[in-house]
């Protein structure tokens, strides 16, 4: 008998969860096995609860590449198990890509493709079983969005932004079918830079979105490259592209954003459920219940109370020290709480 996924509770009104990523416990980084891979994910897991964390993520662990810490291997993690990718990248592929990139953060491609996607070794599902079995209840499971991912390739087989874009996507959405996880979550830090492509990105992400089960969300931030802000822009450019996802709720970056972008919210479609970030993940400053508070009562405001479904932090916490994550998480649930009276 297939083993039910445990459900995303319903109370209270505002939860909290995270985004995705967790710093690398040293003791996993200086000593790597499959066993200390589980043992850290159960750590990662336990921390968020104890913290009172309503639905946790796996913390990303076993997606850390050393070679790749400008982008803790997210990329990687996706681009170089797929078949039609060619992962050695040389000389050639640089300079090629340096002409062509409007990526000025990244110096050569993630991969070449060759030939047509495929999931090659790529196994999302065996990563997320791995996750639900130390879980400890219901989590959230987190996938790079197809279009973040073409724009770091270089592409020799489809000869077309639009195809490799769209390519990228079907090989995601075979991958996460039937997963163990009460939410999926697909991550876009590229496209509040380069709204134009609005409508391809859309689209791709909700070729990923329609093929998951269970809760659906979708997380943007501005970027969070060496702890720094990468990309221009406002939400406000981004509503309509917001308003096309195929997506349950939202997880915005808002804490280390103006103000302004709060207006912005009041135009997403009210089938979507919002999710703010009140934990600022650029800086070391651990934030106040208080601060917390605040921050919630003034979204609500602008919004509208009910609006809010989710609290979070802005980004990942990977590139933050452990003790600085770990108190940020606890100050999440106490200021949720102190809003909500709890």
């Amino acid at each position: 008998m297939k083993k039910k996924t445990p459900k995303i509770p319903t109370r209270p009104r505002i939860l909290t969860t995270t985004v995705g990523s967790y710093p690398t416990p040293d003791w996993l980084a200086a000593l790597p096995s499959e066993q200390a891979v589980i043992d850290a994910t159960r750590v990662v897991f336990d921390t968020q609860r104890q913290a009172g964390i309503d639905l946790p993520t796996d913390g990303e662990i076993y997606r850390f590449d050393i070679n790749h810490p400008d982008t803790n291997g997210m990329i990687e993690y996706f681009i170089r198990p797929m078949e039609g990718v060619q992962a050695n990248v040389g000389r050639e592929h640089t300079e090629e890509f340096a002409r062509k990139s409007t990526m000025g953060f990244r110096r050569k491609p993630a991969g070449v493709v060759t030939g047509p996607l495929s999931g090659g070794s790529l196994n999302l599902l065996a990563d997320c079983q791995r996750a639900a079995a130390v879980a400890g209840g219901p989590f959230k499971f987190t996938v790079t969005s197809p279009y973040m991912l073409a724009r770091t390739l270089l592409d020799h087989h489809y000869g077309d932004f639009e195809a490799l874009t769209m390519a990228v996507a079907d090989v995601l959405a075979d991958q996460v079918r039937g997963l163990p996880c009460a939410s999926l979550q697909v991550d876009e830090a590229n496209i509040p830079g380069n709204p134009s492509d609005a409508p391809l990105a859309a689209a791709s992400m909700n070729r990923v979105l329609d093929a998951a089960d269970g809760e659906k969300a979708v997380h943007f931030c501005f970027g969070n490259y060496g702890g720094q802000t990468i990309q221009g822009g406002t939400w406000k450019e981004l509503t309509r592209f917001l308003n096309n996802l195929h997506t349950d709720h939202l997880v915005l970056e808002l804490a280390h954003r103006p103000k302004s972008d709060l207006t912005a919210l009041k135009h997403i479609d009210t089938g979507i459920d919002l999710g703010i970030g009140v934990i600022d993940i650029k800086v070391n400053h651990i934030e106040t219940p208080d601060e917390i508070a605040n921050a919630i009562e003034t979204a609500e405001k602008k919004v509208g109370e009910g609006r809010i479904r989710w609290v979070h932090p802005d980004c990942g916490f990977w590139m933050l020290k452990r003790s600085i994550a770990d108190r940020k998480l606890e100050a999440l649930t106490r200021g949720r709480d102190l809003y909500l009276g709890r």
